[in-house]
């Protein structure tokens, strides 16, 4: 069913007789100093005596509006509320398997994706060296072979050099877990017995003695097993110095075709989250290596100073813990305070003085002037994705942790938060509400 209204046209204008477009073009803002609202209160919506339906009168024109205009609408507004039909049921079905078939595929391509994402994480940082050095005229093609023969020398030199001495302490390390455990073992007991309170609160020391020396063991033999196996993994590693190679000299195919990939829609979206990975990533690598190498060097010469041995591998958890922002630290300092305090209280002290001083320095000195503002990252969603890459990927996939957060807290960000235009001060009031127990 249609309805016919006449509306009169503004400024007494004649209307163009091209049906609904001239309402929309009456009803801009008003040149004349007359409000949208004013205009529409001086529409009048019954027809006039003199009109027929052929022709025009001055200032008026007859409109045809559809009825469906307004079905349409009360359509829109019905779906949004209605249940869940057994069409739609069955699509979420889908979905879920779906995702689950995925999620079988990348259990049994485990050690094919996390070859791929650490080349493609190298690759992201390591190409705005490549882009310097094809600024300066030299081809893209040269700079890739010459970061690469660099890379690899810096990697042989490693080898050569580290490995040993590494392999070495990590050995006597373990050779002496049983003393140092029972070292441990003695500091507790004279802690408990000058503490009655914390001889209740923790269990027995034999107890706690077995499972530091079980655990420093285990994560010993990680350490070594997965070392040697990083050294004796020659073919992986030609490989993906191959991909990276081919990744590095030509990115653009890769690029462009992650761009065609998202709708037309949210192609922006996809492009903003590519700059802004990129731009964390490359903080990210940065802090690792300026932070990791003062803050591995300092740690492990203070240690050595204080007599807290093995220093060379504490010195590398501590070059390690860079690449876990915040929960890094933590996480160096456990096993360095246990073998401390297996020496005597004295040493104890002496090392939890050293950890602070360090990791004050990076937190007020190093962070701000290296990561500035690029990583936010909650210590919360670290650890998570620390967890989560560790038990898909093992060892290796604690490198992706960062990553991983930073990516998932980009796209949650691009794609769904930004578009609602989020008052954020507002939800920190209520959070704060909430945290603090007012209602």
């Amino acid at each position: 069913m249609i309805f016919a209204i006449r509306i009169r046209c503004a400024y007494g204008r004649r209307c163009r007789d091209d049906g609904l477009p001239s309402i929309v073009s009456d009803l801009q803002p008003a040149r004349h100093g007359t409000s949208p609202s004013d205009r529409r209160t001086r529409l009048p919506l019954q027809p006039r005596a003199g009109i027929n339906n052929a022709g025009h009168s001055e200032g008026t024109k007859l409109v045809s509006i559809g009825v469906h205009l307004s079905r349409r609408s009360r359509w829109r507004r019905t779906r949004i509320h209605a249940p869940l039909s057994y069409h739609g049921a069955w699509r979420i079905v889908w979905l879920i398997f779906f995702l689950f078939i995925v999620w079988l595929i990348l259990r049994a391509l485990q050690p094919v994706i996390l070859l791929f994402a650490l080349v493609f994480l190298v690759a992201m940082v390591l190409n705005p060296i490549v882009v310097w050095l094809h600024k300066h005229r030299v081809p893209r093609f040269a700079s890739v072979i010459l970061l690469m023969l660099a890379l690899i020398a810096l990697t042989t030199t490693i080898i050569v050099f580290a490995i040993p001495p590494l392999t070495s302490q990590m050995q006597e390390l373990l050779r002496s877990a049983p003393k140092l455990a029972q070292g441990l073992q003695t500091r507790i007991e004279s802690l408990t017995r000058s503490y009655p309170a914390v001889r209740e609160a923790l269990p027995a020391t034999d107890e706690i003695a077995s499972k530091v020396a079980a655990a420093a063991a285990t994560i010993g033999n990680i350490l070594l097993r997965s070392t040697l196996g990083l050294v004796g993994g020659v073919a992986s590693f030609v490989f993906a110095v191959l991909l990276l190679v081919f990744v590095l000299i030509s990115p653009r195919p890769l690029v462009a075709a992650y761009l065609a990939l998202a709708p037309v829609r949210y192609r922006e979206q996809a492009h903003r989250t590519l700059a802004r990975l990129m731009r964390q990533m490359i903080a990210w690598a940065r802090g690792v290596a300026i932070n990791g190498i003062i803050t591995g060097l300092s740690i492990g010469v203070l240690l050595w100073l204080i007599g807290v041995q093995p220093a060379l591998i504490f010195g590398v958890f501590g070059f390690l813990g860079e690449f876990l922002p915040t929960v890094g630290a933590f996480l160096v300092s456990i096993p360095i305070l246990l073998v401390a305090l297996s020496m005597g209280a004295t040493k104890f002290w002496l090392a939890l003085g050293v950890i602070v001083l360090v990791y004050q320095v990076e937190l007020n000195v190093l962070v701000p002037g290296v990561l500035g503002k690029e990583m936010r990252l909650h210590p919360v969603n670290i650890l998570f994705f620390t967890l989560a890459t560790a038990e898909l990927f093992g060892l290796l996939g604690v490198f992706l942790a960062v990553p991983a957060a930073a990516l998932v807290q980009i796209v949650i960000d691009e794609f769904y938060l930004q578009p609602r235009k989020l008052d954020y001060a507002q939800l920190d009031s209520e959070a704060a509400a909430l945290v603090e127990g007012k209602k």
